[in-house]
């Protein structure tokens, strides 16, 4: 006889299919480091990264995209603003993202498997775009005519020398990761969770669409190139097939009971004998 409630199968079924914390651990952190460390030999890149912004920004205006300088000036209404805009730049796009992978390995293993290896096919065709495709931001372009709200405001993590920063690669603005990993946080809590509310995630890649636009940090285009990996990525990488938590309790509470074998059916009397 099973003594396990619905629940505690779902807990121990969850906790079977949950890879081991530390080899994530270590897989995630490598790969963490494999792409900051290869951003940075795009540095020095000076030449083609501005060369290639000019292509850019001329790409955008043939397809008649609308004018980062239009979407900064709704930002420059208030310092506070600006400076919101900034720190969620700044600290949200790491930190939101391994909270989703953590909540994720705890509540959906299946889940974190598939936005893992997602994320991470998405982030490896980025680095080899950011290593082949150097590309200046639009608060470093001239013609553009936008303020580095980062600089001028703060807070911000690059450094007053694009060329020789240690700390981030300036001339990787496309793909925009920070737009590509908001979009995969939104798509991958809608399809682990069934809260009636859960659409309401898509409100972060809006949000840090407006960010990354505004700050003059990325083009319009390096949102939509990320868009675009991220959508080859989720053709390629398989998506889970188990059902979010709850989901086997539904069905379980929806199956008709089991049929009960009348008196007058019972050949042998015996069904109601000891009544």
């Amino acid at each position: 006889m099973n003594s396990l409630t619905e629940p505690e199968r779902e807990g121990t079924a969850s906790a079977s299919r949950r890879p081991p914390l530390l080899r994530e651990l270590l897989l995630v952190a490598g790969l963490f480091l494999v792409y900051k460390f290869g951003r940075r030999l795009a540095n020095g890149h000076t030449s083609e990264a501005y060369r290639d912004a000019h292509r850019v920004w001329g790409w955008e205006r043939t397809l008649r995209l609308p004018d980062e300088g239009t979407m900064q000036s709704v930002l420059l209404h208030g310092t506070a603003l600006i400076r919101c805009a900034n720190v969620y730049y700044v600290a949200i796009h790491f930190t939101a993202t391994a909270a989703f992978l953590v909540w994720l390995y705890i509540r959906r293993p299946d889940h974190y498997l598939w936005a893992r290896r997602v994320l991470a096919l998405v982030t490896g065709a980025a680095l080899v775009l950011h290593l082949t495709f150097p590309l200046a931001p639009p608060r470093m372009l001239g013609i553009a005519h936008l303020v580095d709200t980062g600089r001028v405001y703060g807070p911000t993590v690059y450094g007053a020398r694009p060329a020789t920063d240690s700390m981030a690669n300036q001339f990787a603005a496309m793909p925009s990761l920070h737009f590509g990993w908001a979009l995969m946080i939104a798509i991958g809590l809608i399809a682990a969770t069934r809260s009636r509310l859960r659409w309401l995630w898509l409100l972060h890649p809006l949000l840090t669409l407006f960010v990354i636009v505004s700050t003059a940090n990325h083009y319009w285009l390096d949102a939509i190139a990320a868009g675009l990996l991220l959508g080859v990525a989720l053709a390629v990488v398989p998506a889970p097939t188990s059902a979010p938590r709850g989901t086997g309790r539904a069905l379980a509470h929806s199956a008709p009971p089991p049929r009960r074998t009348h008196p007058a059916a019972d050949p042998s009397g015996l069904v109601g004998a000891g009544r």
